[in-house]
């Protein structure tokens, strides 16, 4: 399975506020042997964030949603969550629960808009507040705040994937090119050899450049499985060395 990441709200997309879960999420699911497919930043617009929703529903990603799930005007996520799901808002009596439980005779509407979730989703636990996100198909709908989503995430994948934990461990591993013929043009058909031979790993090529615009070095690499790593890379060892240009392991 693949997994995603939507990352909404205007305070993000503005720049007044710096993302603090793209970084999270990778290594959330790194600990655990995942990797992060893709991530979406998006604005508060329900119709962009609902399309959206529509979109990855129909993929069949696991995908973790931050952000716009509170109760003020601008939060859109379970307005566009239901639009894209086709079902009408309710009140997810587990999640009113909580908020019952919390709150008392203070769980008054205004609250309780914090539990009206689609039609048919489950809850994800909040620990720090109780004030639950949800889950449907795949998509965990979670808030923008890191300190209460990312226990979330966690909570998530140690729910419903720990099958997927550590299948395939992968490694990278990677030299470092310098001198004048270590540019990427020049080492297309090496690249392209390793593809086609090692079509289970992933290659990739890192410029670097000094703050001078001039170019460092490249960064040459693949990542897989052990064994086949090794093999890819000295072979890549092997061609650097007969074409005479400088390398150094990657630290």
């Amino acid at each position: 399975m693949n997994f995603g990441a939507i990352i909404i709200g205007d305070e993000i997309v503005s720049g007044k506020r710096v993302d603090q879960h793209f970084a999270k999420i990778i290594e959330l699911l790194g600990a655990r042997g995942l990797k992060l497919s893709w991530a979406e930043y998006l604005g508060d617009e329900r119709s962009r964030i609902a399309a959206t929703l529509k979109r990855t529903f129909a993929a069949g990603d696991v995908v973790f949603s931050f952000g716009g799930i509170g109760n003020t005007p601008d939060d859109h996520t379970r307005q566009a969550a239901a639009e894209a799901l086709g079902v009408e808002l309710v009140l997810q009596p587990e999640a009113e629960r909580e908020i019952r439980n919390r709150f008392g005779d203070k769980a008054d509407t205004a609250r309780l808009l914090l539990a009206t979730f689609p039609r048919g989703v489950d809850v994800v636990p909040n620990p720090v507040n109780r004030i639950a996100g949800f889950h449907i198909r795949d998509h965990y709908f979670l808030p923008g705040f890191p300190q209460m989503a990312h226990p979330m995430v966690a909570w998530a994948l140690d729910t419903f994937y720990p099958h997927l934990f550590n299948l395939h461990p992968t490694v990278d591993k990677a030299l470092l090119l310098t001198g004048p013929n270590a540019y990427e043009s020049a080492l297309l058909d090496l690249m392209e050899r390793i593809v086609a031979e090692y079509p289970t790993l992933r290659l990739f090529s890192l410029p670097s450049i000094g703050e001078d615009g001039q170019r460092r070095h490249l960064e040459l690499g693949v990542e897989g499985e052990l064994t086949q790593v090794d093999r890819a890379l000295a072979q890549i060892r092997q061609e650097i060395e007969r074409r005479d240009i400088a390398w150094r392991w990657r630290e």
